[in-house]
């Protein structure tokens, strides 16, 4: 049985799976005329058949357990089982979360512990678990900024401040919160451009947006002086922390003076990133900012000289922006990070970090000694770093798209392309920590391979991919637009 065919056409009228089948018993509590007159059109296949299928379209997946995954700017690391497997212990998985707190006393005190780690890691005065998402943290972040300025009476700061190469989530985020966003520039050097910044900022700022790492690669060197204009004129700081995995255990945004940050823990701390979820962003912020944070969170308190814990929410947080999600977050994916930090310790992170600058900055060394341009050349990578493929375009008409699809063909996923935009033909590569030697070695012969056939042959890569399961199929590359716009996702008999 192919895996390139859909479930429907491997059905065989009569035949089934009819023990698995649910059991009619008469009774409905539906009105009749929302009731089927005829049984819906699925497959008739076996259970065999179900589980063969499936599991053959599982093995055609890019995925980190089998392939490498150096997807810039969205950390896609192969994260340990034991994080999963204890998260998924039976009195955390088995608690409804409308039971008690004193029957979760164990989870509550886990979840504490997970806030003051946090806290500890970013260098923030408090952390609320609560949002469900990276966006959703970075929109808490700016809404404690809005609340913030609102709760002094300084309710004329109608400005957010984002940098030209910020992720292009924040944007939207400052203008959802109500606020106009006005764009700062970067320099020749991926710093951002402290005078196009002075020239911003006023009694209209409310705050800046700004990721360090950037989403160029680099580290903002003046941060401090950075932060220092925005404070000058009351503004606040908020940090993105996408790129959080490029500094853990070597410096905290707290300390840089930032006012509030978001934390993908579905990237940094265990939990696998992608395909939509799930997620969870923790938001940490420093001293002004504690009034404001989203609930429920987290408190400890002495009871008989016993520790015991609860949430507080409502009437115990007057300032608060509110609550977030449906009763305390994903709770799955802040068990792993749990897990995960306590593993690591200190030290621990401290070599996530290292080793994950180390891994960038000898495939920058690598790829720039094979001859290709990096966006940035007098400075070094942070986690990640970024490839300008303009001059392969300009001689061989060969775009960074073109070598993103050849590269499946060598059996890896390709890095993000044409992001950040201020790069022509950008590719933003992040190989994380969890990569050997070998398989970054590996990467850069497929890249000079590439590049070779885009000199020689340069029909090959533009019509890559030549050998994924869908090429094979008569599929190839994609019209992305139109599988965008116009996905074919029902099947018809026809």
């Amino acid at each position: 049985m192919s895996g390139d065919r859909v479930i429907f056409e491997e059905s065989v009228p009569g035949r089934s799976n009819s023990q698995h089948a649910p059991t009619p018993t008469g009774a409905c509590d539906l009105p009749q005329d929302f009731l089927r007159a005829v049984p819906p059109p699925l497959p008739e296949v076996s259970e065999l058949e179900v589980v063969r299928h499936y599991t053959q379209l599982s093995q055609k997946n890019f995925s980190v357990d089998t392939q490498f995954y150096p997807l810039g700017s969205c950390t896609m690391k192969y994260n340990p089982r034991v994080c999963n497997s204890l998260a998924m212990l039976p009195g955390f998985l088995s608690r409804h979360p409308l039971e008690p707190v004193e029957t979760g006393q164990g989870l509550l005190a886990t979840l504490y512990e997970l806030q003051e780690m946090l806290a500890e890691v970013s260098g923030m005065a408090g952390v609320s678990l609560t949002p469900m998402a990276g966006a959703q943290g970075e929109f808490a972040g700016i809404e404690m900024i809005r609340a913030y300025h609102h709760n002094n009476g300084d309710v004329d700061r109608v400005e957010m401040l984002v940098p030209d190469a910020a992720h292009g989530t924040n944007p939207a985020t400052a203008a959802l919160c109500g606020f106009r966003v006005r764009e700062i520039a970067t320099d020749e050097n991926g710093d951002l451009d402290l005078a196009s910044l002075k020239e911003a900022v006023g009694p209209q700022t409310a705050g800046l947006m700004l990721t360090n790492p950037s989403t160029l690669g680099v580290f903002e060197r003046r941060v401090e002086e950075v932060i220092a204009i925005v404070h000058e004129v009351g503004g606040l700081l908020y940090y993105d922390g996408a790129n959080l995995n490029a500094i853990t255990g070597r410096t905290r945004p707290g300390d840089m003076g930032f006012d509030a940050i978001h934390i993908n823990v579905h990237k940094t701390f265990s939990t696998p990133h992608g395909g939509g979820g799930p997620g969870a962003g923790p938001v940490g912020v420093s001293e002004r900012l504690k009034p404001f944070l989203p609930t429920p969170i987290v408190t400890c308190y002495d009871s008989e000289d016993i520790k015991k814990y609860r949430w507080l929410s409502g009437i115990n947080t007057p300032h608060s922006i509110g609550q977030l999600s449906g009763f305390m977050g994903n709770i799955g994916v802040l068990l792993r990070a749990y897990v995960y930090l306590r593993m690591l310790g200190g030290q621990g992170m401290r070599r996530v970090a290292d080793h994950a600058t180390l891994n960038a900055n000898y495939l920058l060394a690598k790829l720039t000694a094979a001859g290709f341009t990096v966006a940035f050349p007098n400075r070094r990578a942070s986690h990640e770093f970024i490839l300008t493929l303009k001059p392969e375009a300009d001689n061989y008409s060969v775009t960074a798209l073109d070598f993103a699809k050849r590269l499946l063909d060598y059996g890896f996923y390709a890095p993000t392309i044409y992001f950040p935009m201020l790069v022509p033909e950008c590719m933003l590569i992040e190989p994380t920590e969890t990569e050997s030697k070998g398989e970054l070695d590996r990467f850069v012969d497929a890249m000079v391979a590439i590049r070779n056939e885009a000199i020689e042959d340069p029909r090959l890569v533009k019509g890559a991919p030549h050998n994924i399961p869908l090429s094979g199929a008569g599929v190839g590359r994609l019209d992305e637009t139109q599988a965008a716009r116009k996905p074919d996702l029902k099947w018809n008999e026809e």
